[in-house]
This record gives C-alpha cells, sequence and structure tokens, in this order.
C-alpha cells in the first residue's frame, strides 16, 4: 500500500506498455489511500499519474548473496556476450497477442511480451498484457504461434501466468537471477516486442534500484529496477536480463513527459525477487495471497517529529486506519489531531512504527516492504511503536490483502 504524501509538483507521467491494436476501455482503475496521490488507468496503453519515491530499505532481500565486482569486459568481449546472450534467450521470448470479443466477434486486443518460466510450458507475463482478454496466442522466434490459457493473475505485483501445451523443439526455460547481485551501472538487456517488432535485443545499465512503483490496483510494486535500456509499448511482460542470460525483473512501466508513450530513458522491471515469491504460487494455485497490515502512513519527519515533541525523526508515522483491519484489532492508532508547524498543517497523534520483528524500520517504504517480501497472511509480527513519547511492543496479526483500500480508509 503507497500511502506516500508528496507535493504534488512532483507528480510524474508512469505508461504501462502494452501496445494497442484496437481502442477499448479498460475496466480497471486504482487510488491510493491518499488522494494526493492517485493512479488513473484508462484506455490501453494504460496511463497512470502517481509519485515515484527512491527508497533506502533498511530491511535486506531474503535471497543472501555477497556482490562480486568483475573487471569490466572489453568492446569486443561484450559485443560476444551480447551476441551469445541472444541466441540463448531469444527463442524462449515470446511475443503475446490478446483478443476480445465485441458485438459478438474476436478482436486484437494488444501486443506484450513474455518469457518461458518452465518445461510444463509456463510463461511469465504483466498481468496488464492479459487482464480482461477472451484469448490468447504465443508467438516463438521459430514462427510457431500457439494458443495459451491465462492460469493467474496478480494485480497487486502486475504478473500473470499463461500456459501453452507444448513447447517448440528446443526452446528452454529461461534462467531466473538473484535481486541481491544486482548493481547500480551493470549492463542490462531487454527482449521483447516493442511495437509489435518481435525479437528485439536493448541495452543499458541498471540506472537506480530500490524504486516504488505503482500496480494496476490501491497498493504498490516496492524494490523495482530502473533502466536506461530502450523499453516501449509492446516489450511488457518481457525479461530484463544481466549478461549472464538470467532475469533479474520484468520490464512492465516507462516514465514519459508526454503522451507520446515512447521511452525517454527511464523505464521499471518488477524485481526477479518478487517473480520468485509470485509465479510459482499462481501456477498451483492460481493467485498469490499478499500480507497487508491496514494502515496508511508517510515516512516520519523532522516537521511531524517536531509537531508531536518527540525525538524520533526517522519510522513509519501511521495517518489512518482501516476499521476492522489488522492494525486495528492490534490496537494502533492513527493521527487524532493537527499542529500548524511554520504554516503547515501536520497530522499528529498517530503511531510511529521505529521496528517490525527487530528490524529497523526508517521509512514507511520499509515497513510496507517487510511485510509484502517477508512475511505471509496468518503470521504474526513484534511492532516497536512510539506513543506518548514511549516505546511499546505490539504483536499484530496480518490478514490478507483486500482488492482495493477505496472506502476503507476514514
Amino acid at each position: 500500500m503507497n500511502q506516500r504524501q508528496h507535493a504534488k509538483k512532483n507528480r510524474l507521467l508512469w505508461l504501462l506498455m502494452i501496445l494497442p491494436i484496437a481502442a477499448i476501455a479498460c475496466a480497471l482503475s486504482a487510488r491510493s489511500g491518499s488522494p494526493d496521490n492517485e493512479q488513473v488507468i484508462v484506455n490501453t496503453p494504460v496511463v497512470v499519474v502517481a509519485t515515484v519515491a527512491e527508497e533506502t530499505p533498511a530491511v535486506r532481500d531474503s535471497e543472501q548473496s555477497d556482490v562480486q565486482l568483475l573487471p569490466a569486459p572489453s568492446m569486443a568481449e561484450e559485443q560476444a556476450a551480447l551476441v551469445a546472450l541472444y541466441a540463448r534467450v531469444n527463442p524462449s521470448v515470446v511475443n503475446i497477442t490478446t483478443y476480445i470479443v465485441q458485438e459478438g466477434n474476436m478482436y486484437p486486443n494488444s501486443q506484450g511480451s513474455g518469457f518461458v518460466f518452465d518445461q510444463n510450458g509456463h510463461i511469465v507475463t504483466n498481468a496488464h498484457v492479459v487482464h480482461g482478454s477472451e484469448q490468447v496466442d504465443v508467438s516463438f522466434a521459430n514462427g510457431d504461434i500457439l494458443p495459451a490459457q491465462i492460469i493467474g493473475e496478480d494485480l497487486h505485483s502486475d504478473l500473470a501466468v499463461i500456459k501453452i501445451d507444448t513447447l517448440p523443439p528446443g526452446v528452454m526455460p529461461v534462467e531466473l537471477g538473484k535481486i541481491n547481485e544486482v548493481v547500480v551501472g551493470q549492463t542490462v538487456v531487454a527482449i521483447g516486442n516493442p511495437f509489435g517488432l518481435g525479437g528485439t535485443l536493448t541495452r543499458g545499465i541498471v540506472s537506480a534500484l530500490g524504486r516504488t512503483i505503482p500496480a494496476l490496483t490501491s497498493f504498490s510494486i516496492p524494490r523495482s529496477i530502473q533502466t536506461d535500456a530502450a523499453i516501449n509499448p509492446g516489450n511488457s511482460g518481457g525479461p530484463l536480463l544481466n549478461l549472464q542470460g538470467q532475469v533479474i525483473g520484468v520490464n512492465a512501466q516507462i516514465q514519459t513527459n508526454s503522451f507520446s508513450g515512447n521511452n525517454s530513458g527511464v523505464g521499471f522491471a518488477i524485481p526477479v525477487s518478487i517473480v520468485k515469491r509470485v509465479i510459482p504460487e499462481m501456477i498451483e494455485n492460481g493467485y498469490y495471497d499478499w500480507a497487508w497490515l491496514g494502515v496508511a502512513g508517510t515516512d516520519m519527519s523532522p516537521v511531524i517529529a517536531e509537531a508531536m515533541n518527540v525525538e524520533v525523526v526517522k519510522g513509519a508515522y501511521l495517518s489512518s486506519i482501516v476499521e476492522n483491519g489488522p492494525a486495528e484489532k492490534a490496537g494502533l492508532f492513527g493521527s487524532v489531531d493537527t499542529e500548524s508547524i511554520n504554516g503547515r498543517t501536520v497530522h499528529i497523534g498517530g503511531d510511529v512504527i521505529v521496528a517490525i520483528n527487530g528490524q529497523p524500520v526508517n521509512s514507511f517504504d520499509d515497513l510496507l516492504i517487510y511485510v509484502a517480501l517477508e512475511s505471509s497472511p496468518g503470521k504474526e509480527v513484534t511492532l516497536t511503536i512510539l506513543r506518548d513519547g514511549e516505546l511499546i511492543d505490539v504483536v499484530l496479526k496480518l490478514d490478507s490483502r483486500p482488492e482495493t483500500i477505496e472506502n476503507l480508509l476514514p
């Protein structure tokens, strides 16, 4: 749940990158819990207005591994690596065409990308590529076009699984990498179907890590990868790869300052750590169950600390509590009053979470990342909170996320 309340002048324009073939109204709409942070989803391609926030997670990814920095390859070595990577991976990257029924007839709807996940014919793509489709076709590099069945969609992570009966000869699953081995500055490659041009490879670098990007719901996707590798409408659902040909992310969104929808050098991929959590569950159950606290809030700041007359300036400040949600049941409190500080109205009186299960929480994103990636519904967590100037521990039992938080927050 993304409850960041930044100034409106920092709003950025986002584009979920599916290439439309026929303009249709999209049935999705989403709004964050704060009126200052809206997501609006309209006709494909979908335009989302949101605030982008860089985060420095206090909680490390569960995959533990040391990053080894190797000497930079020469131009000839990198070229050879890219040629070998493309030859090995491109046969496993697919073009996806979806169809819908209009006035009793089946029409093409959108195009996107995907990649083979396992030998059983499961293919990973974005949920926004296939959502609402009646039929799905998958095109391989060898020219085979096969029908696919939608196995599961998770709008919270914008991931989906589709399945074909049998893989073409020689097509292998694409290997998954490790998110904690991804570093800013490393070379990455995107392979996909931009503007319907199948088998397109583009090259760039990881330009930032730890981005929070909007999902197709009222919540957000944490720890996403920012890249300047050219990804455009039609790349959605395709793999972002390291030079070893391992998937480190699923290309999902681009930032643009106009309505052209073209790449401006800033793209975002859903991290492979979320792929590893969500996709196996969707293959087995058809869905993924995310944990939920039932709170809205923002980063603790010196201004809030001054207004509340406390010394703690880092943590997750709770501004609102969802009625009958896990936080309310555990006895947590949101804002109860306001205070004016240098002409600014500041909400005060809410609990400040400074740790979860002993892990420091320096921002609201830290709290949400831990709940999303380190826990699951039904589990209990211990929150260390600042209330009335004192630190206390509160045990909270997590619940499953609702599809939306609209009308749930006061």
